[in-house]
């Protein structure tokens, strides 16, 4: 499948809403922790797969704003699950030249939780072969609201004219302010939604929906997915002919 990709239409930044680990673990008769902890395969595939093929970013929703309603017993369990995961992989991390980057509202994360995340950004902020961002206590609506109440705040001490707002400067004022907009958005399950997630950054992205509960993910299923993305015609709002006319003008 790998030597089926296209070399110059690879996606900058792939995001992905990994779900579907209660269900795997209920059809094992397990707990939805059980799901949890092996999920932790799907992700070193996702990230490996995503490196491979020369992607520059790739973006997790690993735990949304509204994941805190959930029962305390398995938030806690969700919790410790990604402050030992994060320690253990350090090492593949630097072998792999992974750069771990984060948003959400990271306060609302246990302590220890925000020491292990920050220690692990910090060790791997000199990788460059790509960024692994981990979407958590996220959600779009909240992070959209902050973003309008920073441009206020600016608007409001005189630093930015309220004419100079424009895209960019929206853009500059996200949690993902040094990340490319999302081409590709992958969900795993068979839901398809978008469950406020990157709706900004999502404006122009393809989206692939598939069955496949997110433990069973591997890099060759997401090799699938960047081989439909290229398969599709990215138009940004314009025809199919106005593109076809550039591609003449360039070649």
């Amino acid at each position: 499948m790998l030597n089926k990709l296209k070399n110059n239409k690879v996606p900058k930044h792939i995001a992905i809403i990994m779900d579907g680990n209660g269900r795997w673990a209920k059809k094992q008769g397990m707990a939805r922790i059980f799901g949890h902890r092996n999920a932790l395969t799907a992700v070193r595939e996702a990230v490996i797969g995503a490196s491979e093929i020369g992607t520059e970013a790739i973006t997790l929703y690993a735990f949304s704003t509204e994941n805190w309603s959930r029962p305390k017993i398995e938030v806690d369990a969700l919790m410790n699950l990604l402050t030992k995961s994060l320690k253990k992989e350090v090492p593949d991390f630097q072998k792999n030249g992974v750069k771990v980057n984060a948003i959400g509202r990271l306060n609302d994360l246990p302590k220890r939780a925000q020491q292990t995340l920050k220690e692990v950004i910090d060790v791997t902020k000199n990788n460059t072969k790509i960024i692994l961002t981990f979407s958590l206590s996220y959600g779009s609506r909240e992070e959209i609201t902050s973003c309008i109440k920073k441009i206020a705040e600016k608007v409001k001490n005189s630093t930015l004219s309220i004419n100079d707002i424009d895209e960019e400067i929206v853009q500059q004022n996200l949690y993902t302010y040094n990340l490319p907009d999302v081409d590709l958005m992958i969900r795993t399950s068979g839901e398809q939604r978008l469950s406020n997630y990157l709706l900004w950054q999502m404006a122009y992205a393809e989206l692939y929906f598939t069955d496949i509960l997110w433990p069973d993910f591997r890099r060759e299923d997401l090799y699938k997915a960047v081989e439909t993305y290229q398969n599709r015609e990215r138009r940004f709002g314009k025809t199919s002919e106005q593109l076809d006319g550039e591609h003449e003008q360039i070649t």
